[in-house]
């Protein structure tokens, strides 16, 4: 499929065209010129968030978290090399609960670390706990077909 489709800038967060075949290329933003995709999360405030969510057409895979958080410190490192292997089929993101608290609430985050999933726009998959590398791929693989 070489359809273009909307890839959100983690940088600047400007929405590009992007052919489906050309993602794995190392895509450039149209307007910042930053790497669309770094192997690393992108770190979403409340505006970044509704942006990447809405128009964004891959994946976005979000982990809530709070940096006074023992097991969400633990599992950094692990969401770090998940990201490294899920790009850019999926938009690897994190989002600190306790500088986005309306995001926290809004989609009634209760445990932290907590993964959600979102898809065309709709979260589709949550998973509450620590997990290692493989596990998040597995789990974000197995909700993205």
């Amino acid at each position: 499929m070489t359809d273009p489709m909307h890839i959100v800038c983690p940088h600047c967060h400007t929405t590009n065209r992007v052919k489906s075949a050309d993602l794995a290329n190392a895509p450039d933003c149209g307007n910042c010129h930053q790497a669309l995709f770094t192997g690393h999360p992108a770190s979403f405030d409340e505006a970044a968030f509704d942006r990447h969510i809405a128009r964004s057409q891959i994946p976005v895979l979000v982990d809530f978290w709070a940096p006074w958080c023992g097991p969400c410190l633990q599992m950094a490192p692990a969401y770090e090399q998940a990201a490294a292997q899920l790009e850019p089929a999926v938009r690897v993101a994190k989002v600190n609960t306790e500088e986005a608290r309306n995001l926290g609430a809004r989609f009634n985050i209760r445990s932290i670390p907590t993964l959600a999933l979102f898809v065309g726009g709709r979260e589709v998959a949550r998973q509450p706990g620590a997990m290692g590398a493989a596990d998040i791929v597995r789990w974000t693989r197995a909700h993205t077909g």
